[in-house]
């Protein structure tokens, strides 16, 4: 019996308890809280739902836990509930319920996790969305790892999720690249707030063999060959380096796509017409405020030049073209004012603001001998992806990036996320997954059966904590879902790694010497293997690999 389960089954036996007694039931909340006690002994599961009832209902709350724990006992699938303190309720699962959680997990397999709650819902996902001048840098790192994640959880609980780059390829960034790179080629030195490192000049050189006559004719044909080559080049570079890194994306959409097709002069036109801009100084500025922004937005600049804001509401307006429900927007920690510009975009368009909604990610740090590490090989100035596996490799990268709230900073120590020991969060889970493969090739060579096994026979404390872990599963996935929080799952990972570790110190699974298999014996083995399933459904979520070995 799951969380869930069981908090169902205490809703209706909460409801049947009130009912008989005339009591209202309407003070039953919608959701029950129902958690595993720190201390075994106290249960398997706890839940203060007496006390939160009780008053406004008018009875003791010891009185109605104690009523909620006869009615609980005589239920089917549990073996005792008792009282405690002012009126918390213990309970302990029967043998039969803890049981049917391995059943659910080995008829269910790799979807053990997976729900409807989200069916119906289409979802745009944009992350990353790194400017084509550079390398991908450790910040947008975190976001590869992070949006990737979120995305295959989203999915398991049956939105449809379409993973979207945006690829900003028009504005002043890219006139800064280009100089840059026609610079490079000619020898000249970088310009004043242009771009340098190792990749410039390589990209440069890749240009000129390209088109040997790229330094040819005047500056506007210099310019237009580097721009068109140069990006492709750069953009290339960062679609591989995400591909490596286990990251690939649905769609990606070209910023310049929004001006040449007048999506943005139609939107600005529309936003005139509905009064949601006003004429100041010489330049349009957007409503904001009026919509829970922190201040008024220029959205045509005195020159006439759309400002970026004039991007953003058009962007916003094709993904709600293209029939998404929810549009989350995953940005850096120097982003936090485009909360309040994004939901203020929407509902100057007439639209629900909260079909935007966005993730602010904050700093991530190398960290070598306690030293920050601040320069990279070829990008120069920043530390990258390809820097960061380069360093510890993809499983260990996306790892602890995910680990980590995306409202907090890291810091990679390099030493700690390359070391095979205990003390590396990746290395602990994929360990424990290997242990388990090992096992179960073990079973097969002493002829342990995994059929039809008897899942009653598990009794040991051990044993109970590991079922009741196994059966958190879904939950844990659900809440990580609902609260765009990919991170439960490395921390659920790392809880299920350790008690199956105790679990195996504590309870011998295979026979040993001339013993013969019994029905322990398969039990055992089968409640490792379900270990084994919940292991590798929570790696791949993070898209981290479930080694067979180490």
């Amino acid at each position: 019996m799951t969380p869930p389960d069981l908090a169902e089954l205490l809703r209706g036996t909460a409801a049947k308890v009130l009912a008989e007694r005339g009591l209202d039931t309407a003070v039953l909340p919608d959701e029950l809280k129902v958690e595993r006690p720190r201390n075994p002994e106290h249960g398997d599961y706890a839940t203060n739902i007496a006390m939160r009832i009780a008053k406004p209902a008018g009875v003791n709350p010891r009185d109605l836990a104690g009523w909620l724990a006869d009615a609980l006992t005589a239920t089917e699938g549990i073996d005792s509930a008792e009282v405690a303190g002012p009126g918390f309720l213990n309970i302990r699962l029967a043998a039969s319920a803890q049981g049917a959680v391995l059943e659910t997990v080995l008829a269910a397999g790799t979807e053990y996790g997976s729900s409807t709650a989200l069916s119906g819902t289409a979802i745009n996902l944009e992350f990353v969305s790194a400017n084509p001048t550079g390398p991908i840098h450790l910040g947008g790192t975190r976001w590869a790892a992070v949006g990737d994640a979120l995305g295959r959880i989203l999915a398991t609980q049956g939105a449809a999720v379409t993973r979207e780059y945006y690829f900003n390829d028009h504005g002043a960034q890219i006139d800064r690249y280009v100089d840059s790179l026609i610079a490079a080629a000619t020898g000249a030195p970088t310009p004043e707030k242009g771009y340098a490192g190792a990749y410039i000049s390589e990209i440069a050189a890749a240009v000129v063999a390209e088109h040997p006559d790229a330094l040819a004719g005047d500056d506007e044909q210099r310019r237009e060959t580097f721009r068109a080559v140069g990006v492709e080049l750069m953009f290339e570079h960062i679609k591989k380096t995400l591909h490596d890194f286990g990251t690939d994306f649905d769609v990606y959409f070209n910023e310049s796509s929004l001006f040449e097709s007048g999506a943005v002069e139609r939107a600005v036109t529309s936003l005139k017409e509905s009064g949601a801009l006003y004429a100041k100084d010489g330049a349009w500025w957007l409503k904001s405020t009026d919509f829970g922004d922190d201040k008024d937005r220029v959205v045509i600049k005195k020159s006439g030049e759309p400002a970026y804001v004039a991007g953003d509401i058009a962007y916003f307006e094709n993904k709600r073209s293209r029939g998404f429900d929810l549009c989350i927007y995953m940005l850096g920690a120097d982003h936090h004012g485009y909360i309040g510009r994004l939901k203020a975009a929407a509902a100057a368009a007439g639209d629900d603001p909260n079909t935007v909604e966005v993730l602010i990610g904050q700093m991530v740090n190398l960290v070598r001998d306690g030293v920050a590490v601040k320069m990279s090989k070829r990008a120069g100035t920043v530390i990258t992806l390809d820097d960061l596996v380069e360093a510890i490799g993809v499983d260990a990268a996306r790892y602890v990036l995910v680990r980590s709230s995306v409202n907090s900073s890291i810091d990679i120590d390099l030493a700690l996320w390359t070391s095979q020991s205990n003390e590396n969060p990746v290395y602990y889970v994929q360990y424990a997954h290997a242990r388990l493969s090992s096992l179960a090739r073990n079973a097969a060579d002493l002829g342990v059966s995994v059929d039809n096994p008897k899942f009653e026979l598990l009794t040991d404390d051990h044993e109970g904590e590991l079922i009741r872990t196994i059966g958190e599963y879904p939950q844990v996935v659900s809440s990580a879902a609902n609260l765009r929080e990919p991170h439960r799952i490395a921390r659920y990972a790392e809880e299920l790694a350790g008690t199956y570790h105790r679990f195996y110190g504590a309870c011998r699974v295979l026979p040993q010497g001339d013993e013969d298999p019994n029905e322990l014996h398969t039990a055992r083995l089968a409640l490792c293997n379900v270990t084994r399933q919940v292991l590798a459904n929570s790696l791949a979520l993070l898209g981290v690999t479930a080694p067979e070995q180490m």
